[in-house]
């Protein structure tokens, strides 16, 4: 089996049609989608239609959560900075009612069987869904993780951190963030899974993408210019 595994879209279309064009001659068994599909990049819907045509396995993040709780007519209190605030709002008022209900549909992780291989999507961990897992994150913490989770895969995002650990019996795969990098190079991140047999074999992909199509579109609807910059550079700067 050959898997493409996401997280971290932001809602940033040309980073996935990036994605798409660079693997156009390869066939994917399964599509992996670990959240935070949604907010910053201005393109919500059809980032959450392209997961539902491809019937990707997907999960939801911090920034989806915040979302539905915005939809529900509820509030929340972080993050303070107007400037995201704004940004969940814009999203909020695009959503069109089909990915509404998607969104609503999806839960905080998912345990796949995929092939011989019990495989684990979670957002920030399998302890905690806003668990920081980083490249460096002690092997000791991913230690205590493989005995608290029985998939022999784990996949997660919400980091922005691409990593691939093989810890004691456990797979730790991180593909990074598609849409809205922190590392200073503003190209998609993603990952492909290959399982045959009981071997287990995983690359790590950075995927240029037209950067300026996403800043047309967040300036034509007036958003915070702080964006823009984030964008170009590939880093967080709020």
């Amino acid at each position: 089996m050959r898997i493409l595994l996401l997280s971290d879209i932001h809602g940033n279309l040309p980073a996935l049609i990036a994605i798409d064009r660079f693997f156009a001659d390869t066939s994917f068994d399964a599509i992996c989608n670990c959240g935070d599909s949604t907010v910053y990049a201005p393109f919500p819907n059809e980032t959450l239609q392209w997961l539902q045509d491809r019937k990707a396995y997907s999960i939801l993040g911090n920034t989806d959560q915040k979302v539905i709780t915005l939809l529900q007519g509820k509030t929340f209190k972080k993050p303070h900075d107007e400037e995201k605030r704004i940004m969940y709002r814009s999203t909020v008022q695009a959503l069109n009612a089909q990915s509404e209900q998607y969104l609503l549909s999806l839960e905080d992780s998912q345990i796949l069987e995929l092939g011989d291989f019990t495989v684990g999507l979670f957002h920030g961990s399998p302890d905690h869904p806003r668990e920081l897992l980083f490249a460096d994150t002690p092997d000791a913490r991913f230690q205590e993780l493989s005995q608290l989770s029985k998939c022999r895969i784990v996949v997660t995002g919400h980091s922005h951190s691409p990593y691939h650990k093989h810890i004691d019996a456990t797979h730790f795969i991180n593909p990074g963030s598609v849409g809205r990098m922190f590392d200073g190079n503003p190209e998609a991140s993603c990952a492909t899974l290959t399982l045959s047999e009981q071997d287990i074999e995983v690359a790590l992909h950075r995927i240029p993408y037209p950067v300026e199509e996403v800043v047309t579109v967040l300036r034509q609807q007036r958003l915070p210019e702080i964006y823009i910059d984030m964008f170009r550079q590939g880093r967080k700067l709020n």
